[in-house]
């Protein structure tokens, strides 16, 4: 996969260059190729922006050097927009994106775009209701979600399946040694050695974390009639 980005800042983009996903870059599982739309302006001062038709606060990202930036990269794949009214980021997302051979983000600045930039994209996406200084934040955290779920980013392949929603469920309580630390032990279960006890245990948490948690994520769940059995042993031992 190669993902463009277009940002004024790409020197922010560093964390996305070190840890699993640095590893994935040096060993050509994934691309990352930083624009500076910047560079595609054409008056002295390379002015980005300018004052808002019909007045008002702050400067407007202007449409010529992002669709130049744009028209110079050779494969642009999905183009997405992060602003405060697209469709709110997810895992089910993060999935579809994992499964595109190019992907290509423009990262907003200022008091945000110029309206006929948003014709360039094909999704225009956010990350919760707040307001940032830019899209670069939210543009890495998205480029880590996807990123991840390609194959042989992470060393074990099974982690990215097992994870918090990727089953529509909270992820289960992890242990390790020691067993016994002041006291707070490790539950007996994961120590027994029988997988099927411990497979039934992690379901049964993951249950307990979603309701506890998320709730709102179990309404939109179709629960399995062994899950619905264990919901009602959850809700009758928090009754206790």
């Amino acid at each position: 996969m190669k993902i463009n980005v277009l940002t004024l800042f790409p020197d922010m983009f560093t964390p996305l260059q070190v840890s699993m996903l640095g590893r994935g870059l040096e060993d050509g599982k994934w691309k990352l190729n930083l624009v500076n739309f910047r560079d595609f302006t054409t008056d002295v001062h390379h002015h980005v922006d300018d004052t808002p038709y019909g007045g008002g606060a702050g400067m407007v990202l202007q449409i010529m050097p992002i669709k130049k930036a744009l028209d110079s990269l050779k494969e642009k794949g999905k183009v997405i927009i992060t602003a405060p009214q697209g469709k709110t980021f997810n895992e089910e997302m993060a999935q579809s994106w994992s499964k595109e051979e190019n992907l290509t983000f423009i990262c907003g600045h200022y008091e945000g775009f110029d309206q006929r930039i948003y014709d360039l994209a094909d999704e225009t996406v956010s990350i919760g209701d707040y307001v940032l200084t830019g899209g670069e934040l939210p543009t890495m955290s998205m480029i880590d979600a996807t990123v991840r779920l390609l194959p042989g980013i992470l060393g074990n392949s099974a982690s990215a399946v097992e994870e918090s929603f990727s089953h529509g469920l909270l992820e289960y309580p992890q242990y390790t040694r020691p067993a016994d630390f002041e006291g707070k032990k490790v539950p007996e279960v994961l120590t027994s050695g029988n997988h099927q006890k411990i497979a039934q245990w992690r379901h049964k948490q993951a249950l307990k974390a979603t309701l506890l948690h998320r709730p709102d994520m179990l309404e939109k769940r179709e629960l399995t009639i062994q899950e619905q059995e264990m919901l009602n042993e959850i809700k009758a031992e928090l009754n206790e």
